[in-house]
């Protein structure tokens, strides 16, 4: 899943883009709020986690435009611990969840993967279809027909992850590349079908069918 991550510390921000992209998340990240802004409308970002303290624009007046020009994004508001006035203010300008600083990276995943959820519907605990359980903390997959464990690279794990959360459907190169490499990665589709096909030799040749000039579903839809 890409996320973006709005900060302008660069002590934290740094921090947390190594730990998400550990949690595996692709993480782009902005440090003031025009260049915010712009990337939150013009790249489609599965997840924001905004500072509201920014210089050049504050992080609610970001937000407001995000929800004017209609964009639904997730986004996870992260304030002062005790303003409670920031919570009420970003709530109230489309704000889906707040954290307070200072935070355990540990609570800030869980709370993210909590609204990724809430999004498509997907009920708590692992992640499961198509005979596979996803681990989410460990990055691993397991076949549940035989309870082999399988180990995952990270380019690996966000695809498969991204697959388990659309089964059945057509997805195109272009979208799966959106959500597995963050801006500064070149999205080469050739590469991205290395992977592809990395997944199927690991998890089943069966498992990921290939849609001529369309894209790729995984699965049968069913969990």
């Amino acid at each position: 899943m890409r996320l973006l991550l709005v900060e302008d510390d660069a002590t934290l921000s740094g921090r947390l883009c190594v730990e998400l992209e550990q949690a595996g998340f692709a993480v782009d990240v902005a440090a003031d709020g025009i260049d915010a802004e712009f990337m939150g409308k013009s790249e489609p970002y599965a997840v924001v986690v905004l500072d509201l303290g920014l210089p050049r624009r504050p992080g609610l007046d970001v937000l407001r435009h995000w929800r004017e020009a209609g964009n639904p994004v997730p986004v996870l508001i992260l304030t002062a611990r005790d303003a409670w006035h920031e919570k009420v203010d970003g709530f109230k300008a489309g704000a889906d969840d707040y954290l307070g600083k200072p935070f355990h990276t540990a609570e800030l995943i869980a709370r993210l993967q909590a609204l990724l959820r809430r999004g498509i519907a997907r009920p708590p605990g692992p992640l499961r279809n198509a005979g596979l359980e996803l681990d989410e903390d460990t990055q691993t997959a397991r076949i549940l027909a035989t309870g082999e464990t399988v180990d995952l690279t990270g380019i690996e794990f966000r695809l498969l992850r991204y697959f388990m959360l659309h089964p059945g459907r057509v997805l195109s190169k272009t979208r799966l590349a959106e959500q597995v490499y963050d801006f500064a990665t070149e999205h080469d589709s050739n590469v991205l079908e290395v992977y592809i096909n990395r997944l199927r030799r690991k998890l089943g040749r069966e498992l990921i069918t290939t849609h001529r000039g369309q894209g790729y579903a995984f699965g049968s839809g069913r969990a």
